[in-house]
């Protein structure tokens, strides 16, 4: 067990069951949580254990377990096992009232898939405004474009992850809808001005400022700060996501190994910590890279554990009493196809 507090990142792991190196690194390590991708996940039982394998090795039974299970084309948990929920794009294409009451019931029905196996935290919502001419690395992962509604309909999903207890994660603050590059591949950069960014991409993010999670954006802001992208740029953390955004909870970098930042592994965990991060996000389960996100981390600050507890506190609260699955599944089955629909019926 690692008695210490736990190292500001969150790691990844190769397979479908842990070696052994990775057994005695996350228990020297003592990372706060971990993040699965497809690779990890062939079958409930399976992924069960393995979540239960990465808690043994830290001593923590609340260690943040993370995915990324969107819907549409960004899911880690798949058919035969899991239903493949329909992308943003396609639960916005509903009319309103409806398109609320189906990403609703589309999270909740992803919450109790991940509440089943152990997991946690959901990287869910998408809250990006995409414009013409943007890479579609965001595309049909977004709710749309109009502010106000995508910032409605990510509340509809936050609200249904958490009634599942599962915390949710807004991403991409401060807004990933105007790159033109995939940050995977190269660092985006947005010539947009405050004064039109603030009305439009920042919206969603206050409008949700108050949930426990939020992911950050691989992007250059030249009107905020010309020199670094949000997750590393001091001055993007503090004046705009923690100050006119107003968000005060966990704030996750994205993936430090996507080639939208430049220098090692360790020196962009150092900098995504020292500019504001809480913690620093790292997915693909290489060893060396690992090593050197760990040694470059350092042990969660008092803040971050306070903003950790709050969140776990707020996924605690929101343990319901479960839905009729059933119900659920055809309520959201009629509302996609136009069907009636009666009210969801609590199990």
């Amino acid at each position: 067990m690692h008695n210490e507090a736990p190292r500001a990142v969150i790691l990844g792991c190769s397979g479908e069951s842990l070696n052994a190196f990775e057994r005695d690194f996350f228990r020297a390590a003592g990372p706060v949580g971990f993040i699965l991708f497809q690779r990890n996940c062939d079958s409930p039982d399976q992924v069960s254990e393995l979540v239960a394998s990465l808690r043994e090795c830290v001593g923590r039974d609340d260690v943040p377990v993370l995915i990324d299970q969107e819907g549409g084309r960004v899911a880690r948990l798949r058919p035969p096992h899991w239903r493949l929920y329909p992308s943003a794009a396609r639960l916005a294409s509903l009319p309103d009232p409806l398109a609320e009451r189906a990403a609703r019931i589309a999270a909740r029905l992803i919450a109790g898939d991940l509440r089943r196996v152990g997991i946690t935290v959901d990287c869910l919502p998408v809250l990006d405004l995409p414009v013409e001419g943007a890479d579609p690395v965001i595309g049909d992962r977004a709710y749309g474009s109009d502010p106000d509604r995508v910032a409605r309909l990510g509340r509809a999903v936050c609200e249904g992850l958490l009634e599942g207890a599962v915390l949710p994660v807004i991403k991409h603050i401060p807004g990933h809808g105007r790159a033109r590059v995939d940050s995977h591949e190269a660092c985006p950069l947005v010539e947009t001005g405050h004064d039109e960014l603030s009305p439009t991409d920042f919206a969603p993010f206050r409008a949700l400022a108050a949930m426990p999670w939020a992911m950050t954006a691989h992007i250059v802001y030249a009107a905020l700060d010309p020199a670094e992208p949000a997750t590393l740029s001091r001055r993007v953390v503090s004046e705009i996501i923690r100050g006119e955004i107003g968000f005060s909870g966990v704030l996750l970098s994205d993936d430090l190994s996507m080639r939208a930042l430049g220098g090692t592994i360790g020196e962009r965990a150092r900098r995504a910590l020292a500019a504001g991060c809480d913690l620093a996000l790292h997915c693909n389960g290489d060893p060396s890279e690992m090593e050197e996100i760990a040694a470059a981390a350092r042990p969660i600050s008092h803040d971050t554990a306070e903003r950790l507890e709050r969140g776990e506190a707020m996924r605690r609260r929101s343990v319901s009493d479960g839905i009729d699955r059933g119900e659920a599944e055809a309520q959201l089955n009629a509302l996609l196809t136009g069907a009636p629909t009666t009210e969801l019926a609590a199990s």
